[in-house]
């Protein structure tokens, strides 16, 4: 009988703790649901409001705007592009990449779809925001001047946003703008950094031998032409080294 008792009591105070550890997980977890908190995050973000975050954990950084989760998803940060790494590698590509490095690898994000789910590589198209930080990390690499503005209809939300961050970070001469004169032939940074309109229309293609091709609505190729980039005008493509098909 008090072998029995004895059995019973160990029984109850082991369900004990294990409801105790149960309910301060459960307290823990509501503490922790958002980058900062979720009261800041939309106050900053208000079109955020409503709609599903994903949380992950980062395994790997491809380069500055492309990394892969714990759970093996691909994710491509919306409405930015860093230099290139692979291949012909471009001026800045490696700092990009080692900056989405020190504040990524092996972080906890949280991310949030735009429009479209996935680009045409399969990559999850997300905004991200890395827990503890208020500030969205697609807007932290163009601001810091990691990356460059590039608009993808119609995932737009925060187009004209992410505009007035590259405008901050030429205008500062951060990152990749570091090299550039804040002016060039009397045009100020504002004038050089990219429009943006609610629908772009003029396609940017670089062909396979790194030709930089624009095609505005009606010509001859414009149809069959994938967009790499999308521009409001051909001014605005050459702008970003696009020529006309000759």
């Amino acid at each position: 009988m008090r072998q029995a008792g004895a059995t019973r009591t160990a029984l109850l105070l082991f369900a004990i703790v294990m409801a105790q550890a149960f309910f301060a997980a459960c307290g823990a977890s509501q503490t922790s649901v958002g980058p900062a908190d979720w009261e800041s995050v939309l106050a900053d973000y208000p079109e955020l409001e409503g709609r599903q975050a994903e949380q992950a954990i980062v395994r790997r950084i491809v380069d500055g705007d492309t990394f892969e989760t714990v759970d093996g998803r691909k994710i491509r940060l919306i409405g930015v592009n860093t230099p290139e790494t692979f291949g012909k590698p471009e001026t800045f590509g490696e700092e990009a990449k080692a900056f989405a490095l020190s504040e990524l690898q092996d972080r906890r994000v949280w991310m949030f779809k735009d429009i479209s789910e996935t680009d045409r590589y399969g990559r999850l198209l997300r905004f991200v925001f890395v827990q503890g930080e208020r500030e969205m990390f697609n807007e932290r690499l163009i601001r810091e001047g990691y990356a460059r503005v590039m608009t993808y209809p119609p995932d737009v939300t925060y187009a004209e946003r992410f505009v007035r961050g590259e405008r901050e970070a030429r205008a500062n001469d951060r990152g990749l703008w570091r090299r550039e004169p804040s002016r060039v032939g009397g045009k100020s940074a504002d004038a050089e950094a990219p429009a943006v309109c609610k629908e772009p229309l003029v396609k940017g293609n670089i062909n396979s031998r790194g030709a930089k091709i624009y095609h505005v609505p009606g010509s001859p190729q414009y149809n069959q032409t994938k967009a790499e980039r999308m521009f409001c005008t051909a001014e605005e493509a050459e702008a970003e080294g696009f020529r006309a098909p000759k």
